[in-house]
């Protein structure tokens, strides 16, 4: 009897790896999570918000990025909206600009908390009006993208009077100061970091004044803990938060049909025409601090705009328009993994590093032998090998970047985020490889997981490239990742959720290895 029972103690705890060996995580209901760092919500409103009063505006500034074409015609919005599986009505709010009251308020529900697939919701009509048209920020000011790596963080942080020069924080069990965590919130989420010491100061004075008040020491940013329960104080996090939000402006806007903002107050408003994602991304990004009348003041030019200014200058100078250009082609890409292997898919499209970030990622399991593993966590002896040729232009906790271009500069042509490999055998930096070199092994490291797996996204310029986007407008088309023949297929609105396709073979994106659905292979 002992010997039986202990027989079935041994087979579930071998059942329970296998369904958490992907490193999925269920963090809402209905919704799976599978992700390097925390789903953001909105804060609540800021209060006592510091605001600097810089020297007054060059009078020679650079005539701003052109005008965007993407289009705004209201008639052209959708009016309803179709429940597909996945889908919360706090998703569907989210994805369309609105908030969760709003969303209610035109759609008579029995039970708000329940929802079919096919059921029908009713989206709130177009605001009338549309957000200023006052481009703040060019795409590549936003997005650390060719140029960026010029900048100097840590002479400039020594060069500030203020607090950021004596900050701490503590990441992952480390110490780090203002100098390192601005450098690394920049390189995880490719946000360029002029943009967030401009906020530091601009929100909370941080660079010109050593004594701010002890709440803005915490929360500089005043983004509050998350209803979920991530905490956000400390610098780290703070940061991590904004970064994430003029992402998820950025890319919502140019790539997920997100058209506007809404507060708290109940005004709404559409992005103005011709406005580009970099002004966006900030626009969107600030709506959560403030506001109707205080945000309209701050986006505009005696806004975060004069403080950047006033700091770095005129941000139109040297921009590089587009960032991303017309009819961009994919280069050749291979299954990250050896010809005789068997992997599993386990998550579809979802954010590069937060989920703001274009869905650009898609998630790949080992196919390791469980019986003597203790944790879904754990080093696998498997190795994630390299897509292409090029060079590893950075290496970091948990972290490769492969720059496909060869001259080690990841914010310039293609580059390739690998992401959770063990620090054990992981390649160097500097290191040339070719198709199908060893890059290192899946494990748990960097980021966040919560099971080994690999994480795998593409950028172009520093910006984070969907690997789908069934939902872009015409003229944001970017090629689908296809690695090995095998071509990406999402679920429009559903991170972590669809398919590979090669011919008539198809792969859901499934978690766990209970099924053969989900294998892949050469």
């Amino acid at each position: 009897m002992e010997k039986s029972l202990s027989m079935i103690a041994k087979r579930t705890c071998l059942l329970t790896i296998m369904l958490v060996l992907s490193g999925c995580l269920r963090s809402r209901p209905e919704i799976i999570i599978v992700t390097q760092t925390s789903t953001p919500e909105a804060p609540a409103a800021m209060t006592d918000i510091f605001t600097a009063t810089p020297a007054p505006l060059p009078a020679d500034l650079i005539v701003p990025t052109p005008d965007s074409t993407l289009s705004t015609d209201v008639a052209a919005l959708a009016q309803e909206y179709v429940v597909k599986p996945g889908d919360t009505l706090s998703i569907v709010a989210a994805a369309h600009g609105v908030s969760l009251d709003t969303l209610l308020a035109v759609n008579d529900l029995p039970n708000p908390d329940v929802i079919a697939v096919g059921q029908v919701i009713q989206l709130p009509e177009p605001p009338d009006q549309e957000s200023r048209y006052f481009k703040i920020i060019p795409d590549s000011r936003l997005v650390r993208g060719p140029g960026s790596n010029t900048f100097d963080v840590s002479t400039f942080i020594r060069q500030q009077p203020g607090y950021v020069r004596r900050a701490l924080d503590e990441v992952n069990g480390d110490i780090l100061d203002a100098e390192q965590i601005v450098k690394r919130v920049s390189l995880e989420f490719s946000v360029d970091a002029r943009l967030l010491l401009a906020l530091l100061e601009y929100r909370a004075g941080w660079l010109s004044n050593p004594n701010p008040p002890e709440e803005l020491e915490t929360r500089p940013l005043g983004a509050e803990p998350s209803p979920l329960g991530f905490d956000r104080d400390g610098l780290y996090r703070q940061l991590s938060w904004a970064a994430d939000q003029l992402n998820m402006g950025y890319y919502g806007w140019k790539y997920r049909q997100l058209t506007g903002v809404e507060f708290e107050a109940g005004d709404r408003l559409r992005f103005a025409a011709g406005l580009n994602a970099g002004t966006i991304g900030v626009q969107y990004m600030l709506s959560l601090f403030n506001d109707y009348a205080t945000w309209q003041r701050e986006t505009g030019p005696d806004g975060l705009y004069r403080t950047y200014v006033s700091l770095f200058g005129d941000p139109f100078e040297n921009a590089v328009d587009p960032l991303v250009p017309p009819n961009l082609e994919q280069p050749s890409l291979t299954l990250p993994f050896d010809e005789d292997q068997i992997w599993f898919y386990t998550g579809g499209p979802h954010g590069g590093w937060g989920s703001g970030s274009a869905w650009s990622a898609v998630d790949f399991a080992p196919p390791d032998d469980l019986t003597g593993v203790s944790s879904s966590c754990y080093v696998s002896d498997y190795w994630a090998t390299a897509v292409a040729s090029g060079v590893i232009a950075r290496t970091d906790d948990g972290v490769a970047v492969l720059d496909l271009d060869g001259d080690g500069d990841e914010t310039t042509g293609w580059s390739i985020l690998y992401l959770h490999l063990a620090a054990d055998g992981r390649v160097t930096e500097g290191t040339t490889v070719r198709e199908g070199d060893r890059i290192g092994r899946p494990s748990c490291e960097g980021g966040f997981s919560n099971g080994t797996h690999l994480h795998l996204a593409r950028r172009y310029n520093g910006e984070w490239i969907p690997a789908d986007c069934d939902v872009c407008a015409p003229e944001q088309r970017v090629p689908t990742l296809t690695l090995g023949g095998w071509t990406v297929d999402g679920l429009a609105g559903q991170e972590y959720q669809g398919f590979l396709v090669r011919g008539p073979e198809s792969r859901v994106a499934e978690q766990g290895r209970l099924t053969a659905d989900n294998l892949v292979s050469w």
